[in-house]
């Protein structure tokens, strides 16, 4: 009965007035114990049933006779429950219902006869059993108390001094209880109702409209019943306690129906809340014990709210725990209840399931003597039944026989004892029922005994483990809880040695007085000492100890025959006496010390013994001794057995280096044979060559020019350098960082690339110590690497050098080491930068740079006053301003012109041009170097000329130019641009120019314009390009970046003797103003750019693109070492579409759906199933070429798996898996993949399919659903053979992928562009995703030759190494490739500016011309940019011919040169436009090393031998200056020869050769031996600016008809769609490969405007736009160059026409 569920009853009450007064009918029917009720607003509804154990019908009279009175409910409830509690129980019964359910009535009932409720029958039936009772043996305690839960809060019904709130607390064995709960004991049932009367006085009742004596709090009425058995025989009382618990709940209502307002409303939220906790209880042990929970192991989630409330958390016992439990559910019969009444059957229904686990409270001990007195009992009864009653007496006076019985008792008994053994064998279970008896008496007599028997009976067993231990030889002791050996005082002993110094003396024996035995514990005799071991004989010696008279104890030891026994070391074989201190050994491992105290004290009083040792007596001197007295010597054992086994070791050593070095030799000379046999078969011409002696190959002068032009381009290559600096010096600027930021200083440090340009001219603190050396021979500007030090706190830059760097950092860890002794006011001292004592400061310049602009002179040849408007550009590229200049000739005697108060007028400056040092000033410098050639710093060169007064208003530009002089006609022909003239005609053709002569001209300085108000006070100083040491400085000028420009108006006249330099200077060199400002740190720190964030372009803020990952090591091919890639043979662009495909129901193999809403092309996210079977489709495209042909797919491995798209790739990959391939092999395109490139000379694709099982990676995230917002990526790497190729080409791909669960239904294919579509391409279509790829075919080369052994070494990263406080810098990082390209863009900034303001001068200069003589139009007519700019290059290196005679001079107009022969043809093919192909060809550098860099701008470098309208066919590549290059401009590569060409001259040749040999190539190929080449393929990172997009029509071969494609120019590729909705690529161009060619002729001769051709390697296409506008716009995204020049020339057309 222990586990027995809730007892459940439901009582139904009479109607009450208020229901009876709305005329209400009843809805509960009850037949036996099932109880229904009738839903009054569906009738018609089936009615519900519920089954209870007892269903009490009270709702007639009791003349009924189904009628239910309390008596019945009491039978059937109270006295099952008061039994539970007799027999040591507890007991809960508690009443539920709505309010005026009667559950105050089935309780307590009323005071009338036959009303009495379950408690007052209870309590009335409990004391009539008490005194029933006739046990005297027997004594009852009965104690009550009586409490409410009212709002939560629990009162004390009984005591009222506790007036107020009682806290309820919780004990670990107790349980939940009521603090200072008063008990009160009671007697009789009269007692009882004393106390229940006043307690109920006091309960909170109020009325409501359901009920007129409404009970607002919870009552609990508990009996604390005591039971105490005395039983004679063992003398022992034991008890049961049970508590009876007796509850009255509140009524449960509803705020509507019962009226409650105020305090009502809120005590009606607080039982209802209490109610509610109770249900919830209810549930959730109903729900625990419910059939499919019971066998489940408890969960977290089975949590039993009884904490929520007070009323469950002290029922938590009578709830589910240790109770016996019955529930009264009051019902209402009215149908205006139902919603209640319904409630309340389901709540009763649920606690039905509730199962309860009572126990007897009782002493365990208590309950299992009476459980065995019980089974003692019953054994009695069961041998008595058999007729052996007289045996238990029998058995019982065996036992107990006392020791001093007599022989004739002994004997008797013996014999009863016989007879007694045959009468048990004839009853059958009689000997296994006495057995059993023994058992049970003997347990209940262990449970009976009394603690202080069992101390007793504990300190006896003590006494006598101590004396058989004695009697063993160990003495221990314990002492106050230390455990230890204690040696006796008097008694001689031996004691233990043992090699572990703790396990020594923790043993002592006893030497007894006589004899005391030591053997083996299986020997005859009994030992004293028993010793084990393999040399331990049975009976191995023993120990005499004899008192002499004078009580002096002597102890002799006497060995027994044949056992082994050492005394101090010698072998004892007859008795000797010990003395105190000797050593035994007894076997070989027993080892003892003899120690006899009496012996001891007396010989310390007279002399030491002899043979006492010194030193310590352990196990170690014990084992010494004994060798030594046996005649061993172990030193010498040792050492003659080392000696033995290095005489071994150095034997079998020799041996095994013989054997290796004949096994080395054997390996390199089969190595060199296989040498040799690679050698023959793969390059026989080199071993013809090295069996013939070479012959000296005699140079052409040509090819010598171009090795010269070879040999200097590459003495002067600088991107490996600047990379090896940038690399091996991060760790050098990551320290300095880490310090700046430790202690606190506003300084930062970043790399920094500074050229020697016209522009940033590189100070002489920043050059290496031969650069004066250096800069006479080269040729190209200086580049070098400086370190940016940005001083926040003053608002200042510096530049160092590295080994400046490297000093500094030296004194910055001294200051780091000291820091913290130095206070932090010294720290922070600015006195302490100002006097430059701080190693992270520099001393800044008032003056900072602004910039500088270049004013040319030419217009001083005709001469013709000019104003410049002329651009201030920083170092950095960046325009910072304008300046207004007037540069103008005047007459020796002229005097100066007065402008008022508000200009500043100098004096006459006097200036020589020394030819020879203008010629070695030309040698030394090519137009890129930069000005600073003087040992003095840049504030140093500014000297400042006379006081003068600055005014805000100053003379107008027109001012300025009212001294104009005219131009003859025989000027401006002398002056031709392209005949720059010699001695002879110069003299005769410029008057004011003549050699010899004093020429005078006067700058003015106008006005300076938009200048940053950063820059507070401005000065300008201008001076020639070779004369530093003469500049000539304006005053200052305060500056607020607002208003009208600053007015500088300084007027200076220069003098100079015309000289040829001069003139060649005016030509073409210009004035170089220099302004410098008064740099003001911004007012708003918080606005100011990011110091740690460089300058970059304006590219690098688009979004972030999928990293390039190196290739996932292969598993199954062999690590070969990759052979040394020589020239380049050739170069295809692929186009790879990858597939992911999913098996579905039919079996067939889907393409997974690719999501392609990035934007980006090349990119996109699979949206793969979790758990299905997938392969993987890879599709190479390229166009088709006699040198790529694929074999085999070698190896397809998939791994790095991760969830970020950056992987780590130092770390080793574990799930790497090389998958199946299943087929592989070229194949026809899909009707999808085939263009219109396809249908003449169609491309070449080879595709492979292999099987990719995701499990095989033991990665969770390709096991599982994929959760949000999160992407997993894998790398993709294929090997793939091809002919005539060392080694395999990698292809390598990251994806991007997101799993989703197998049954997910996943949309089509998306895109950014078919968001908003009407329509979408087919899902097979877009389910791919595109990489493109450069494949490189080089030959293997010479692993000897030096520009090998250069690209093989390697240089360290050390921006990865760690420096200390690293973890400071927040993410900064040092710079470094990237800086080199974006210097490269800067640089070409400052080529793009410098070119513009040259022509801005010469245009600006023909328009003053223009309209200064109408007559010279004609003449000046070539005078165009393309032309100016040539007059200006050509003017500046001033190359000598080979005679020694100037380029420029010419022979009689009658007979033209070959200069002019050429410059005829070349107007002539301007003037035509013709469409010539074959010529374009010949003049077109395509550099695959350059293509890498011309995503970057692109500048014209001018070129006279380019044609320059009608073909024009410059790739970006060809006129983009590169470091990769080591040039600066067109000028820097042209070697020393007749000809003017810009380009290398080595293309025209080789190139021209090429095409000779074009018709006849592939045979000659097919007869060549084919050479074995090394493959790389490396994936094209998407450039993220989109050039121009939209539709264009593609001419379809064959078929003269126009195919419309979508298309998207991101340089250096234009990327080609089937329609603006398709997201996948399928068409490249690669443009750094291709030319854009336009003719107007051939428009015409199509007779298809707007169109244009883009020419490739391998085919040409023709390209129609919709309008002429959008065909110039497509133009401008293809080759900006092609379109500005096109538009340059119809500019001038218009121009022509709308003169004529």
């Amino acid at each position: 009965m222990a586990g027995a569920s809730v007892k459940v009853a439901v009582r139904v009450r009479p109607f009450n007035s208020r229901e009876m007064s709305r005329e209400s009918k009843c809805i509960i029917q009850m037949s036996g114990s099932t109880t229904t009720i009738l839903n009054p607003k569906q009738p018609k509804e089936t009615p519900k049933s519920f089954s209870f154990d007892y269903s009490y019908w009270s709702h007639t009279t009791p003349a009924d006779i189904n009628y239910a009175s309390q008596k019945q409910v009491y039978r059937d409830i109270g006295e099952e429950m008061l039994q539970h509690a007799f027999e040591g129980y507890n007991v809960c019964i508690f009443a539920y219902g709505q309010t005026g359910a009667g559950k105050s009535y089935t309780m307590m009932g009323k005071q009338e006869k036959d009303q009495q409720g379950i408690i007052p029958q209870l309590c009335e039936d409990l004391f009539s059993r008490i005194n029933d009772t006739t046990n005297d043996n027997m004594s009852y305690s009965v104690e009550v108390s009586y409490m409410e839960i009212y709002c939560e809060r629990v009162r004390d019904l009984l005591n009222p001094k506790n007036k107020g709130n009682l806290r309820v607390r919780e004990h670990p064995l107790m349980g939940p209880y009521v603090e200072d709960l008063s008990k009160l004991a009671v007697t009789s049932y009269n007692d009882i109702q004393d106390l229940m009367d006043s307690g109920n006085k006091a309960r909170t009742v109020a009325a409501t409209n359901m009920n007129e004596t409404s009970s607002r709090s919870h009552a609990v009425f508990n009996i604390i019943f005591t039971q105490k058995r005395h039983d004679a025989e063992t003398d022992i009382t034991t008890e049961k306690v049970s508590k009876i618990s007796l509850v009255d709940l509140a009524g449960s209502e509803r705020a509507d129906s019962t009226g409650a307002k105020g305090t009502r409303l809120k005590e009606g939220a607080n039982i209802n809340k209490s109610l509610t906790t109770l249900g919830k209880v209810i549930s959730a042990l109903a729900e625990m014990d419910s059939g499919p929970n019971k066998n489940k192991k408890k969960k977290k989630t089975d949590f039993i709210p009884y904490r929520d409330s007070v009323l469950t958390w002290l029922l938590r016992e009578n709830l589910g725990g240790n109770s016996r439990t019955a529930m009264v559910a009051a019902l209402s019969p009215a149908d205006i209840n139902y919603d209640e009444t319904l409630s309340t059957l389901r709540y009763a229904d649920r606690a039905k399931q509730i199962r309860c686990n009572a126990v007897i409270n009782e002493d365990p001990n208590n309950k299992l003597i009476r459980e065995l007195k019980d089974e003692v009992a019953r054994l009695r009864d069961l041998l008595y039944a058999q007729g052996l009653g007289d045996i238990i007496d029998m058995t019982n006076a065996i036992a107990g026989i006392s020791p001093s019985s007599s022989l004739s008792a002994l004997s008797s008994r013996a014999a009863s004892v016989a007879s007694l053994h045959e009468r048990i064998m004839f009853a059958p279970g009689s000997e296994e029922a006495i057995e059993r008896l023994k058992e049970t008496e003997k347990i209940i007599a262990e449970l009976n005994e009394t603690w202080e028997e069992k101390l007793r009976r504990t300190e006896a067993i003590r006494m006598e483990r101590e004396a058989l231990l004695a009697e063993m030889g160990v003495a221990m002791r314990e002492d106050g809880g230390t455990l230890g050996v204690f040696s006796p005082k008097k008694t001689p002993h031996l004691v233990n040695l043992n090699e572990d110094p703790l396990m020594s003396e923790c043993l002592l024996y006893y030497i007894k007085d006589g004899i005391t035995r030591v053997g083996r514990e299986d020997a005859e005799k009994r030992q004293d000492i028993v010793l084990s071991g393999h040399f331990i004989k049975e009976e191995h010696c023993l120990f005499r100890s004899d008192t002499k008279t004078g009580g002096e104890v002597i102890v002799t030891l006497e060995p027994c025959e044949g056992a082994d026994t050492y005394v101090n070391g010698k072998k004892v074989t007859e008795p000797s006496i010990l003395r105190s201190g000797n050593r035994i050994i007894m076997g070989k491992s027993h080892v003892f010390r003899f120690n006899h105290p009496e012996q001891a004290r007396q010989e310390r009083e007279r002399t030491p013994c002899a043979e006492t040792p010194a030193e310590p007596v352990d196990w170690a001197f014990a084992q010494r001794e004994l060798l030594e007295k046996q005649g061993i010597d172990m030193k010498q054992e040792m050492e003659q057995r080392l000696q033995e086994l290095e005489d071994q070791y150095r034997r079998e050593r020799e041996e095994a280096n013989y054997l290796l070095e004949q096994q080395r030799l054997d390996y390199e000379s089969k190595l060199e044979a296989l040498q040799k046999q690679m050698d023959s078969r793969y390059y026989p011409e080199a071993n013809e060559e090295e069996e013939e002696p070479e012959d000296e190959v005699q140079w052409t002068e040509r090819e010598f020019e171009l090795a010269l032009w070879a040999f200097r381009k590459w003495k002067w290559y600088q991107f490996t350098s600047l990379r090896d600096l940038l690399w091996g010096n991060a760790i050098f600027l990551k320290e300095a960082n880490a310090i700046s930021v430790e202690l606190k200083k506003k300084v930062q440090f970043q790399f920094v690339l500074l050229t020697d340009t016209l522009y940033s001219p590189l100070p002489p603190d920043l050059l290496p110590p031969d650069a004066a050396k250096d800069r006479e021979k080269r040729p190209f500007p200086r580049t070098i690497v400086a370190v940016e030090v940005q001083d926040q706190k003053n608002g200042a830059t510096h530049y160092w050098t590295l080994e400046k760097l490297r000093q500094r950092l030296d004194l910055m860890r001294e200051m780091y080491d000291r820091a913290a002794e130095v206070p932090s006011s010294v720290i922070e001292d600015c006195d302490n930068v100002v006097t430059g004592g701080d190693p992270f400061y520099d001393r800044f310049p008032w003056f900072r740079l602004v910039g500088r602009a270049f004013v040319y002179l030419s217009n001083l040849l005709y001469p013709v006053p000019l104003v410049h408007r002329v651009a201030i550009v920083s170092e950095k590229g960046e325009v910072k301003g304008f300046l207004r200049v007037a540069v103008q000739a005047i007459s020796a005697d002229e005097e100066a012109p007065d402008y008022g108060s508000g200009v500043r007028q100098s004096g006459t400056a006097k200036i020589s041009f020394d030819d020879q040092h203008f010629e070695k000033f030309q040698s030394e410098s090519c137009p890129a170097v930069g000005m600073s050639r003087s040992g003095t710093s840049q504030e140093e060169l500014r000297i400042v000329e006379g006081q003068g007064q600055v005014s805000d208003m100053g003379p107008s530009a027109d001012e300025v130019n009212n001294n104009t002089c005219a131009v003859t006609p025989e000027d401006l022909l002398l002056d031709s641009p392209e005949k720059p003239a010699p001695d002879g005609p110069l003299e005769t053709a410029l008057d004011h120019l003549k050699l010899g002569s004093i020429f005078t001209f006067r700058v003015t300085v106008l006005q300076a314009s938009s200048i940053s108000a950063e820059y507070a006070d401005i000065f300008c100083q201008f001076n020639f390009i070779h004369r530093h040491d003469e500049a000539f400085s304006t005053e200052p000028l305060k500056n607020t970046g607002r208003g009208p420009p600053l007015g500088f108006y300084h007027v200076q006249n220069i003098a100079v003797e015309v000289t040829k330099s001069f003139i060649e200077y005016i030509k073409s060199q210009p004035i170089v103003f220099e302004v410098f400002g008064h740099y003001q740190q911004h007012p708003f720190p918080p606005l100011c750019k990011d110091v740690l964030s460089p300058l970059r372009p304006s590219r690098r803020h688009f979004p972030r693109v999928m990293p390039l990952s190196k290739p996932v090591p292969a598993t199954k091919l062999s690590t070969m070492t990759r052979p040394s890639a020589g020239p380049c043979q050739c170069k295809y662009d692929l186009m790879v579409f990858f597939e992911i495909c999913e098996l579905e129901a039919n079996g067939d193999y889907i393409p997974a759906v690719v999501d392609h809403r990035g934007g980006m092309p090349c990119h996109g996210t699979f949206l793969l199933h979790q758990g299905i079977q997938r392969r993987i489709t890879v599709t190479l495209v390229h166009e088709t070429g006699s040198l790529i042909r694929w074999k085999e797919v070698r190896e397809l491995v998939v791994g790095r798996i991760r969830n970020t798209p950056e992987a780590d790739e130092s770390l080793i990959d574990p799930n790497i898996l090389s998958l199946n391939i299943l087929s592989s092999g070229y194949i026809h395109p899909s009707q999808d993949d085939r263009q219109f490139l396809d249908s003449d000379m169609p491309r070449t694709f080879y595709q492979f399919e292999t099987a990719w099982d995701s499990s095989m990676h033991n990665s969770l995230l390709l096991n599982r659903v994929t959760p949000y917002r999160e992407k997993i990526y894998i790398t993709l790497s294929a090997y793939i053979e091809m002919e005539n190729c060392t080694q395999p080409a990698v292809i390598t791909k990251d994806f991007c992928m997101v799993f989703y669960s197998r049954d997910a239904k996943l949309p089509a294919s998306r895109s950014i562009r078919n968001l908003f579509g009407s329509g979408s391409l087919r899902a097979s279509e877009s389910n791919r995703v595109t990489g493109v790829y450069e494949l490189s075919l080089c030959r293997v080369a010479d692993a000897g030759s030096p520009g090998m052994q250069r690209r093989r070494r390697r240089v360290l990263d050390t921006s990865v190494a760690y420096v200390r406080g690293e973890e400071n810098l927040a993410g900064w990082r040092p710079r470094s490739d990237s800086l080199i390209l974006d210097h490269q863009w800067e640089l070409e900034k400052l080529s793009l500016l410098q070119e513009v303001e040259k022509t801005r001068h010469y245009l600006l200069l023909r328009e003053k011309l223009e309209t200064t003589q109408r007559l010279g139009l004609e003449t000046l007519s070539p005078c165009s940019s393309e032309d100016s700019e040539s007059r200006s290059t050509s003017c500046v290196s001033s190359p000598l011919s080979a005679d020694g005679a100037p380029e420029g001079r010419t022979s009689p107009l009658e007979t033209p040169s070959e200069r002019q022969k050429e410059l005829a043809v070349k107007c002539l093919r301007l003037l035509t436009h013709t469409f010539n192909r074959e010529y374009s060809h010949s003049h077109v550098c395509v550099s695959a090393s350059e293509s890498k860099l011309s995503e970057m701008s692109v500048t014209l470098m001018r070129d006279p031998s380019m044609p320059a309208l009608g073909v024009t066919t410059l790739t970006p590549s060809s006129t983009c200056p590169s470091l990769v290059e080591g040039r600066y401009n067109a000028m820097d590569v042209r070697p020393p020869q007749v000809s003017s060409r810009a380009e290398s001259p080595d293309l025209e040749p080789v190139v021209e050769g090429e095409q000779k040999k074009s018709p006849s190539r592939r045979p000659e190929e097919e007869k060549e031996p084919q050479r074995l080449l090394v493959p790389d393929i490396q994936e094209i990172r998407v450039s993220p600016i989109v050039s121009k997009k939209g539709y264009l029509h593609f001419l379809e071969p064959h078929t003269n008809g126009w195919v419309k494609r979508f298309v998207v120019v991101r340089r250096p590729y234009v990327y080609i769609y089937n329609s603006d909705k398709d997201a996948v690529e399928r068409a490249i161009l690669n443009l750094s490969k291709a030319q854009v060619e336009y003719s107007e002729d051939q428009q015409a001769m199509l007779k298809t405007p707007n169109t244009f051709a883009v020419c490739t390697e391998h085919r040409g296409i023709l390209l129609q736009a919709s309008s002429d506008k959008d065909m110039h716009d497509w133009l401008y995204a293809f080759n900006p160059l092609l379109a500005g020049s096109i538009r340059s020339k119809l500019s001038r057309r218009r121009t022509a026409q709308m003169r004529i």
